[in-house]
C-alpha cells in the first residue's frame, strides 16, 4: 500500500505541476484526512471484531449538530459542546452494541437503520437549517497549527512510544519462550517509521507547524495502536472476529466485547464529529453523508477483512490517507464530483474483490 500511495502522490505532483507535494497542499491533505482516519481507526476495530457499522456518518452530524446546538444557541463553553458530542457518540455505540450483541440483531441492519434514522433526528435537530459557529476556539479544533517547537515535542513523544513497542516486541518473544530477545533486530525495524515521523514534522513545519486535527489523529492512532496490539481487549476483538464460537468457548464474553467496541467507535465518532464541525465552521443537516463509506473503504484498503479477524490501525490510517489523496488530487484536477464518487466506489469494490480472492487462495 504504501508503494501505491508513492504512485498516486507522484502522478498528482506531476499533473498538477509540482502543486501537490507542496508543504501548504500536503498540510491541507493531512487536515483532510483526520477525520476520516479517525473514523477508520474505530471502524477497524470494528471490523476486527466481525462486524461493522453503516450509521457513522449520520451519526457524525448528529454528534456534531448536538455541538454546534449547544456552542451556538444554547451559549454553553466549549468544554460541554465536547462532552456532549462524545457523550451522544457513546450513547448511540451502545445502543447500537446492545441490539447487536445481546438481542442478536445482524450488525448490518442495526446501523443500517441508524444511518436513516440519526440523519432524521440531525434534520429535526437542526430544523433543516445550517447552524453557524460563532466560537473562535471551538473553529479552531479543526483549522489552527501548533506552534513549530510543539510539533517537534509530539515527534519526540511519537519516536518514544515506537521504540516502545519495539521493546516489547522484542521482550514478548523471550517472555514467551519463543527465543531469545532481538533487540538489535526491532531497533532496525523502527529506522523507517522513526525517519517518517521526523520528515513530517519537517515538511508539516516549512508551512505553518502541525494542524491540531493531525495532532489528534496521532493521539488517536497511538491509542488504537496500544489497544489492538498490546492488550487483552484487543486479542479478544481479532479472536471473535478470527472464529466467534471459539472465542465464545474459550471463556471470551464475546456480548460484552462488541458492546465495547461500538461504544469505542461512538466516541470517536464523536471526536471526528467536533473536528468536522469546527473545519467547516457549521452544522448542516446533510453534514458527514457518505462518511461511513469512506471510513470502511480506509480500512479495507488498508489491508483489513470485512470477514473478521484481520487488519492494523496502520493499515486503516494509511487506507484514509490514500482515500484523502485521490479526493485533493482529483480536486486541484477539477475532476468533476460525479467522476469522483466513480473512481472512489470503484477502488471499493476492487479492495473488496482482492480481499474476497485472497481468503479463497488460503
Amino acid at each position: 500500500m504504501i508503494a501505491v500511495l508513492g504512485m498516486i502522490w507522484a502522478y498528482f505532483h506531476y499533473a498538477t505541476d509540482s502543486i501537490f507535494l507542496t508543504p501548504r497542499n500536503l498540510s491541507n491533505l493531512m487536515t483532510q484526512m483526520s477525520v476520516t482516519a479517525i473514523l477508520a481507526v474505530g471502524m477497524l476495530m470494528l471490523i476486527v471484531s466481525g462486524n461493522i457499522d453503516l450509521s457513522v456518518g449520520s451519526v457524525l452530524g448528529f454528534a456534531g449538530g448536538i455541538a454546534a446546538y449547544a456552542v451556538t444557541v444554547m451559549e454553553y463553553g466549549l468544554p460541554v459542546a465536547i462532552i456532549a458530542s462524545i457523550t451522544v457518540g457513546v450513547a448511540i455505540g451502545i445502543f447500537h452494541g446492545a441490539l447487536t450483541a445481546y438481542l442478536n440483531i445482524p450488525a448490518f441492519i442495526v446501523t443500517l437503520g441508524g444511518l436513516l434514522a440519526w440523519r432524521g433526528a440531525v434534520k429535526w435537530l437542526l430544523g433543516g437549517n445550517t447552524i453557524p459557529i460563532s466560537n473562535e476556539t471551538f473553529k479552531a479544533i479543526g483549522n489552527e497549527n501548533l506552534p513549530m517547537t510543539f510539533g517537534w515535542i509530539l515527534a519526540a513523544v511519537a519516536i518514544a512510544f515506537v521504540l516502545f513497542m519495539a521493546y516489547r516486541n522484542a521482550r514478548s518473544v523471550k517472555d514467551y519462550g519463543l527465543g531469545e530477545a532481538n533487540y538489535t533486530g526491532e531497533l532496525l525495524k523502527s529506522i523507517i517509521p522513526i525517519g517518517g515521523i521526523i520528515a513530517f514534522i519537517i515538511v508539516m513545519n516549512a508551512y505553518q507547524g502541525v494542524p491540531i486535527p493531525v495532532l489528534i489523529l496521532v493521539i488517536v492512532a497511538l491509542f488504537g495502536a496500544f489497544l489492538t496490539n498490546s492488550t487483552t481487549f484487543g486479542r479478544y476483538l481479532y479472536a471473535i472476529g478470527g472464529n466467534a464460537d471459539a472465542a465464545r468457548l474459550s471463556g471470551i464474553n464475546n456480548k460484552r466485547n462488541i458492546l465495547k467496541v461500538y461504544a469505542l467507535l461512538g466516541a470517536l465518532t464523536g471526536v471526528a464529529s467536533l473536528i468536522f464541525t469546527a473545519r467547516v465552521g457549521s452544522a448542516a443537516p446533510d453534514a458527514g453523508v457518505l462518511k461511513e463509506l469512506d471510513a470502511i473503504a480506509a480500512c479495507v484498503i488498508g489491508g483489513a477483512s470485512l470477514m473478521g479477524g484481520r487488519g492494523t490501525i496502520f493499515g486503516a490510517c494509511l487506507g484514509a490517507l490514500i482515500m484523502a489523496s485521490l479526493d485533493n488530487g482529483m480536486s486541484l484536477l477539477n475532476v468533476r464530483d460525479f467522476m469522483q464518487d466513480i473512481i472512489k466506489g470503484s477502488i471499493l469494490v476492487a479492495a473488496v474483490g482482492l480481499d474476497m480472492m485472497g481468503r479463497k487462495q488460503s
